[in-house]
């Protein structure tokens, strides 16, 4: 027998099996998810295909219910203006309303096990199932794919992906989403380290952001940290296959935290913490949510991905659904351009986001090092936005610089700042306003065709990009660069406020954007010069969008002053 008529028969068998019990009688066609990922990122190699009886996990996504009744239950939750503001839903309360109807779990679970997948695990919110298969028992259940293992990023990982598409069976359509661990490639940093800038005399001058810098300017006093008294918690993730060291964060708070109170430790570690050189991502993320957010618990999810089958960022949205107590504040350093990924993977991401924002979670991702981006469709360009930064569901954070690189002054777009508007998600009403002032008279706005103006339009705040401290295996490293500095210091910020809330009574701050807002910005230096990147053309020359009065596709709304944003949000 030919291994190709013997393919044929096993695929048939696995047909017959897994199909002719569940479905129409004879039926086995199949039909793919829509827009799969099929281009190699740059940086990444195949090694080859993968032995036939190694063992993959793949993680189903179970078609949910109501979700458009969580997308009301979530705007009423988070309008200052609502009845059912700050009344945020529980797990068991989003597992109610979610939770696939009993005829996609019975469907889907009688497919794997017919195919012979085992050990499958479920979440709280039943939504998704994760099981390990062999190659060839995958390949059989997903048509068209075909298992390679890569081998790429700064940290040379490897990881095993498909660069084909898959089908599923047409019956089973209705009742999948997607499927994880078969094409997206882990994100590499976009973390730079900057050249120190030319300056003549020191009276006065600081050398680079370290928490005294950042308390400075956005008027922490040294009263201002966590109790000590409250359940408050704050968290980062990361994905990138990086760590921290407790022993950096020792050191960066011997030489940096002497004037506040703090938390010599992180609180908790949600995941597996490697045990290789620290990562220069990780270090920063953890002592400055730490130093900003001093003296609050802090955890760490680390999701490097315990297999090469998985993907990080969807092991972290599974714990999100599997855990009913969560820190209130999450601040995420992740991205991916949104056209890399398929529309049925980018809709049921922002659907998980959506839950996190039911529950009270205020999620904050980095917008991206970018600026507008860039890339061309049909040899025109256009702007590139990122997800999950352009989710209508997260707080998304630019990043800024100060005017003079070496004064605590007014700050100024830093140039790499994440941002646009789009090119999935419609605008959401929270943000009508806004927008369309930005656009009515916005003086630099760039051609019409390199953006979509009726999309969801991100940063929703700044902070602080350029120009950081960060202590990584026991070194002191200068001039470090990114919204992934910016994202966690306005996290721990939020924490502060979350603090007195909590203290005075109140729930914590949830989902921000729709109060966010409504108050215009109040209790935020609003940052008015200066443009990000775009595409190096005749046409734009290399400028994106400009800041300006108000808020801008650049830096939001702008950067926190603490006394005036805790006034703003501490009531209702």
């Amino acid at each position: 027998m030919t291994a190709d008529l013997q393919k044929g028969r096993m695929r048939l068998q696995t047909c017959l099996l897994g199909l002719l019990a569940l479905f129409v009688p004879g039926k086995c066609s199949y039909s793919p998810e829509p827009d799969q990922q099929r281009t190699l990122p740059p940086g990444w190699v195949s090694l080859g295909r993968v032995d036939s009886e190694e063992e993959l996990s793949l993680t189903f996504a179970l078609r949910q219910q109501n979700v458009e009744r969580l997308s009301e239950l979530v705007r009423a939750v988070s309008d200052p203006g609502s009845p059912r503001y700050g009344k945020y839903l529980t797990l068991e309360d989003v597992a109610e309303l979610v939770r696939p109807s009993p005829l996609t779990f019975r469907t889907v679970q009688k497919w794997l096990l017919a195919a012979g997948a085992r050990n499958c695990h479920s979440v709280t919110t039943q939504d998704f199932l994760t099981c390990w298969l062999s190659v060839r028992q995958a390949e059989l259940l997903l048509p068209g794919a075909e298992f390679h293992r890569y081998v790429g990023g700064p940290a040379e990982i490897h990881v095993i992906r498909s660069p084909r598409p898959y089908q599923l069976p047409k019956a089973l359509a209705p009742h999948v989403d997607f499927v994880g661990g078969l094409h997206r490639f882990p994100p590499t940093s976009s973390l730079r380290q900057r050249p120190e800038p030319e300056v003549s005399g020191t009276v006065g001058l600081h050398l680079g952001v370290t928490p005294s810098v950042i308390r400075q300017r956005y008027n922490l006093t040294a009263q201002d940290v966590g109790s000590g008294t409250t359940n408050n918690s704050q968290a980062c993730a990361q994905f990138l296959e990086q760590y921290f060291h407790d022993s950096d964060l020792a050191e960066f708070m011997r030489l940096f935290g002497g004037n506040f109170a703090h938390q010599a430790s992180v609180a908790r570690v949600v995941g597996q913490q490697g045990r290789g050189r620290a990562g220069i991502e990780a270090s920063l993320d953890v002592e400055y949510l730490m130093s900003a957010g001093a003296n609050i618990s802090t955890w760490v999810y680390s999701s490097p991905g315990r297999h090469e089958s998985q993907e990080p960022f969807l092991q972290w949205l599974l714990l999100l659904s599997n855990e009913s107590a969560l820190p209130h504040v999450h601040t995420v350093s992740y991205g991916d351009d949104e056209d890399s990924l398929s529309s049925a993977y980018i809709q049921r991401v922002n659907t998980e986001l959506m839950k996190a924002a039911a529950r009270g979670l205020t999620l904050l991702f980095a917008s991206g090092d970018s600026g507008a981006g860039c890339w061309s469709v049909s040899g025109r360009h256009q702007f590139r936005p990122s997800f999950p930064a352009s989710s209508p569901y997260v707080t998304t954070v630019g990043g800024t610089s100060f005017q003079n690189p070496f004064r605590v002054t007014n700050e100024i777009v830093d140039y790499i700042s994440g941002g646009g508007f789009s090119n999935v998600f419609p605008r959401p009403s929270y943000q009508e306003e806004a927008v369309a002032q930005f656009l009515s008279s916005s003086p630099h706005l760039p051609p019409s065709s390199y953006f979509n103006a009726s999309g969801r339009a991100y940063p929703d705040v700044a902070a602080l990009s350029d120009g950081y401290w960060v202590v990584s295996n026991s070194v002191p490293i200068p001039w470090v660069s990114g919204t992934s500095a910016s994202t966690p210091v306005f996290g721990g910020v939020l924490s502060l406020i979350n603090e007195h809330r909590i203290l005075s009574g109140r729930p914590p701050l949830g989902f921000l954007n729709p109060r966010l807002y409504q108050q215009r910005g109040a209790g935020l230096f609003d940052v008015t010069h200066g443009c990000h990147e775009s595409c190096l053309n005749e046409e734009v020359q290399g400028q994106g969008f400009c800041s300006g009065p108000g808020w801008d596709p650049v830096t939001g709304w702008g950067t926190p002053n603490f006394p005036a944003l805790l006034k703003t949000l501490i009531n209702p």
